[in-house]
């Protein structure tokens, strides 16, 4: 995953702020946004989730979710991996990204009706918004994600 991060299928993950450098425990399921302990700068919020977590760590969200359904097979998924993670930094304080490992969560696809991967989910309030299928450039990408956050 991104750098300067501890990641695992839990229940918090560590992220260090790009601002103070301070490590800091982040939740991957709760309301409101993430902040740093010390200086008070929006974290990026860049989790995982599967089938047992996928509701608690979507559904309890505030904020707006991108969930990136993704294999590790999948070059496409692998092109826009990075992508998806750069925008959790810059879109910090606006929006919750979420990977999900279609091989290791088959209900959240099933349940999603998906049947390409990468898809990209967009959450509002629990429930999906939008939906792109595939592979965009990042400049398209990231139009989208900006056009959905607000």
């Amino acid at each position: 995953m991104a750098d300067g991060r501890e990641s695992e299928m839990a229940e918090s993950s560590v992220v260090t702020c790009p601002s103070c450098g301070a490590k800091n425990r982040v939740p991957s399921a709760r309301s409101g946004r993430v902040r740093c302990a010390s200086c008070h700068t929006d974290l990026p919020w860049l989790v995982e989730a599967d089938d047992t977590s996928f509701d608690a760590v979507v559904g309890d969200a505030t904020l707006p979710v991108l969930v990136d359904v993704w294999a590790p097979w999948c070059g496409p998924c692998r092109m826009v991996s990075p992508i998806v993670e750069q925008m959790s930094r810059e879109f910090a304080g606006k929006l919750k990204v979420v990977k999900v490992n279609s091989d290791e969560s088959p209900r959240v696809s099933q349940r999603h009706g998906i049947q390409s991967i990468p898809t990209l989910l967009l959450y509002r309030n629990g429930a999906e918004q939008s939906r792109q299928i595939g592979a965009l450039p990042a400049p398209q990408l990231r139009q989208w994600v900006a056009g959905q956050v607000g």
